[in-house]
Parts: C-alpha cells; sequence; structure tokens
C-alpha cells in the first residue's frame, strides 16, 4: 500500500507523483491518504496521473481514506467519474 505524505501540495506534487508511478511499477494497487493533511489541487492531478499510468498497466487503482478536502477538489473539478 501506497501512503501518500502529509503534505500534499505544489511544492511535494513531483516528488508525490514520482513516488506514486513507481509504487504502481511494483504492484501496489491500494492509496491510502489517511495521513494526508494538506492538500492543494496538485494532489487530483497526481490521482488523475497515477490513474494513467495504472490503466496503461491494466491494474485497477484504489484510493482511500480521502481528506474532505481532498473530496471536495475532486467534485470541484467534476473529476470524480474518472477516479
Amino acid at each position: 500500500m501506497f501512503t501518500p505524505a502529509t503534505t500534499f501540495t505544489h511544492e511535494t506534487a513531483a516528488k508525490q507523483l514520482t513516488a506514486g508511478l513507481a509504487a504502481i511499477d511494483a504492484g501496489q494497487t491500494t492509496f491510502k491518504f489517511s495521513a494526508t493533511g494538506t492538500i492543494d489541487s496538485s494532489a487530483v492531478a497526481c490521482m488523475l496521473a497515477w490513474k494513467r499510468h495504472a490503466q496503461r498497466r491494466k491494474a485497477a487503482l484504489d484510493f482511500q481514506d480521502l481528506p474532505a478536502n481532498l473530496t471536495n477538489l475532486i467534485r470541484l473539478y467534476e473529476v470524480s467519474n474518472l477516479l
């Protein structure tokens, strides 16, 4: 299981993206956000990139324990159906 960092913002997005892609390549299919508190729209962009990467590998990706602020951003950008 992959757990993104506690702070997932523009400043940390590149590192988070790379770590998530590596986790998918290693066979991880569950991304648990229980430790993530500080979030901006970069997290949504990374989630979409991870989802595309997993789909290319024919893997199902499961996002768990999304904090309310992340759920709100996903709704705001109307990408719930993509995640």
